[in-house]
């Protein structure tokens, strides 16, 4: 990456980073606290879903108040609105208020994205969307698992301190967007493919997306109540998420470049079954920290791998001029996915117990294998032609960062060599 280039991205990249590390463990922390109050795990499923429920209604409406103020503008308002919250949950111990807070809070982080990507897409072009997309991960995954593994040190500072240093890096992530010159990157109108558009062209994408919604959010919202009620302490469950979003980030290019040799279909179905066997695994191995962050750091590879292969796969089969329509239908389904995940997990656990929460692992998983297995003998998948691309937790807007040029070209030659096969035979007849 050019130091001009690196020079006008550093700003949105470090100002992510900074939000996202205090976004990081609260999303934590506040699942962890309400647990710790006796709080019921619906209640509790219901305050995480609202958080979600921000992030897919934001992702929709905010594009409409950076067009108006402008992206530094748009970007402190949202910084501002994200520290509030936080800095409400210090005031006020309510489920419900909290369930506003985090509804609230999901509108501002999505905000955020949004500013993010719209600036990254305003610097790049086509060609250098790949290494933007690279940086963007490290930015986010790099705060997370870092979050992550601070969580214990954080909480030991008391009840209200974790939300006011909270509150804190979300002002400080102002700081790199105002001190940059004035650049007015420019957003396009979001228009994704509806669901039904996307059912006829690719029913294992759909099913692949959303039901990665459902455990990515269940892995951020539920995962540290699991951990937390079979013994672990806070300073543990922060070591395991890490081992969760650290696998979740170096498994991507494997897997991706697995599912570019072979039929996404077979990746995707091993995916889902891997993640059942490892889910299973966790339920019935001895306990040992050891163990279970290997098993976990396999299981965020795998859970987070599955939405980016799916959205690979639906990319095999579309064209050109539909393929950021099709990323972004595919991430807003993805959102319902995420928003919908407490409100289905939380009651199991709570009828089944604790390990409710990796019996639901098991059962969906294996569910998408079954479900993959049958589009793969019905309809057999394209050969993947499309490179993989990555992907981490995005705005429609950052869609566009993944349709790079390498994509589109390889979309354009494989619509070439599909209508040489379709004129081949007219020839043929023509000149028999």
């Amino acid at each position: 990456m050019s130091r001009k280039l690196l020079a006008l991205v550093l700003g949105p990249l470090l100002g992510l980073f900074i939000v996202s590390l205090g976004n990081g463990f609260i999303s934590s922390l506040t699942s962890l606290r309400l647990d710790s109050a006796g709080v019921s795990k619906t209640m509790i499923g219901l305050v995480s879903a609202s958080y979600f429920f921000g992030l897919a209604l934001g992702a929709v409406l905010g594009d409409r108040l950076i067009e108006r103020i402008g992206h530094i503008r748009a970007y402190s308002s949202f910084a501002s609105l994200t520290a509030v919250t936080f800095l409400l949950q210090a005031l006020v111990f309510d489920p419900w208020a909290w369930l506003v807070f985090r509804l609230i809070n999901g509108l501002a982080i999505v905000g955020i994205f949004l500013v993010v990507e719209s600036w990254l897409l305003l610097s790049g072009d086509h060609k250098s969307r790949g290494r933007l997309l690279a940086v963007y991960m490290i930015s986010f995954y790099g705060a997370g698992m870092f979050s992550q593994l601070q969580l214990g040190a954080i909480n030991a500072l008391g009840d209200t301190a974790p939300f006011i240093v909270a509150g804190m890096l979300a002002s400080l992530s102002v700081l790199p967007m105002v001190i940059l010159p004035r650049v007015a990157p420019e957003t396009g109108n979001v228009e994704p493919l509806l669901p039904q558009d996307l059912l006829r062209i690719t029913p294992t994408g759909v099913l692949g997306t959303f039901g990665s919604g459902i455990t990515i959010a269940a892995m951020y919202a539920l995962l540290p109540i699991y951990l937390q009620r079979v013994g672990m302490n806070i300073t543990q469950v922060g070591y395991l998420m890490a081992c969760v979003i650290c696998g979740a980030m170096l498994l991507q290019y494997p897997v991706g470049r697995w599912s570019d040799r072979q039929d996404r279909q077979v990746v995707l179905i091993a995916l889902s079954v891997i993640c059942a066997v490892l889910s299973l695994l966790i339920l019935v191995l001895p306990s040992s920290m050891l163990l279970l962050a290997v098993l976990l750091f396999l299981l965020g590879g795998g859970v987070f791998t599955l939405y980016p292969v799916a959205v690979s796969h639906a990319t095999d089969n579309v064209a050109a001029n539909e393929l950021v329509r099709v990323i972004q239908g595919m991430l807003l389904i993805n959102s319902v996915g995420s928003a919908l995940s407490p409100l289905i997990i939380s009651p199991a656990m709570e009828r089944v117990g604790d390990s409710g929460f990796f019996w639901s692992f098991v059962l969906l998983n294996l569910f998408m294998a079954a479900f993959f297995l049958w589009r793969r003998k019905v309809h057999p998948a394209a050969t993947p032609t499309a490179p993989f691309e990555p992907s981490v937790q995005m705005s429609p807007v950052g869609a566009e960062i993944r349709v790079t040029d390498e994509l589109v070209q390889a979309t354009l030659e494989r619509e070439h060599h599909q209508e040489e096969v379709r004129a081949a035979p007219e020839a043929s007849a023509q000149h028999a």
